[in-house]
């Protein structure tokens, strides 16, 4: 039996699963208006059952960290495709960075050929022919007129497969304890570089299972986990659980989903969390098996 703090660990695993990755870095005038473009731009972006991409800022860059010397954030987007994830970003960087106040927006990831996204070159129409381009170190620039000056995007941006799903499930004896553990371990989680938790904070209050009682639906919600449904359901919540709030976690590669999870679930784990769980659906959904027991199995 592993325990942490006194919180018990189920010898169970999250399943994870590819998805293609994109990597933005976005500037802007002061750390302020970055923000404000990350967050504009990763929003309504918690999960692929009902949004084009899983989208969340990974870190904010100081001025030399960027590649125009200001300060900026940085966005990770994931898609099932890379031509969705294409539609996706080409549609938020249009929507939601081009229309900030004094932004710019630049590759983040190598670009390797035929596993690119083109962005800067599709939104240059936006300029009605008074864009223009400019090659600095084999990279393609486009700077679009704009009514503050100009926006600059880079014309294509690289892509991964990357690891989406990774989860956790915090069981707390009320919602106040569970809701301060979830928060403590998204705080851990964001030390991380690669990777980022797109569920609104981080956390998420309406874990899903795959499939429902009304048949058009894809997913519906995880009864199992529901305090009010025990008695009525199969219940997967031990005694004295009253709250469940789960982390999902998606990232570049494995090694950084695993750190990050091993990160939130140390941080989670204190007095009033009975016990910490993953989501899987055995096995049969992706590719990835995180296992708690082995994250841990060198500390």
């Amino acid at each position: 039996m592993l325990t942490i703090h006194s919180t018990l660990i189920e010898d169970t695993f999250a399943e994870a699963f590819p998805m293609t990755a994109a990597r933005l870095i976005v500037t802007a005038e002061t750390p302020e208006w970055a923000r404000i473009a990350g967050r504009e731009a990763t929003g309504y972006a918690a999960s692929v059952i009902g949004c084009d991409a899983e989208a969340g800022i990974e870190c904010e860059l100081a001025p030399e960290e960027t590649p125009d010397g200001r300060p900026g954030v940085r966005l990770l987007m994931f898609a099932f495709s890379r031509d969705a994830l294409q539609k996706a970003v080409v549609n938020r960087v249009g929507q939601c960075i081009l229309t900030c106040a004094t932004t710019a927006c630049y590759n983040g990831l190598p670009p390797v050929k035929d596993k690119n996204i083109r962005i800067g070159g599709n939104l240059r129409f936006f300029g009605d022919t008074f864009q223009f381009s400019k090659k600095l170190d084999g990279r393609r620039f486009w700077r679009l007129p704009v009514m503050d000056g100009e926006f600059v995007c880079e014309d294509v941006f690289g892509t991964i497969k990357g690891v989406a799903g990774g989860n956790f499930l915090i069981l707390g004896e009320s919602q106040a304890t569970a809701l301060a553990a979830a928060e403590s371990a998204v705080a851990a989680i964001q030390q991380v570089r690669g990777v980022i938790c797109p569920f609104p904070g981080g956390i998420v209050r309406s874990g899903s299972k795959v499939g429902s009682r009304y048949k058009k639906l894809k997913a519906s919600t995880n009864d199992a986990y529901c305090p009010t449904l025990r008695g009525l359901v199969a219940s997967a919540l031990p005694e004295g659980v009253h709250a469940v709030y789960e982390i999902v976690i998606d990232g570049l590669d494995l090694a950084a989903v695993e750190q990050a999870m091993r990160a939130g679930v140390e941080a989670a784990c204190r007095p009033g969390i009975v016990r910490i769980s993953a989501g899987n659906y055995g096995g049969h959904l992706g590719p990835f098996h995180i296992h708690l027991h082995k994250l841990f199995a060198s500390s």
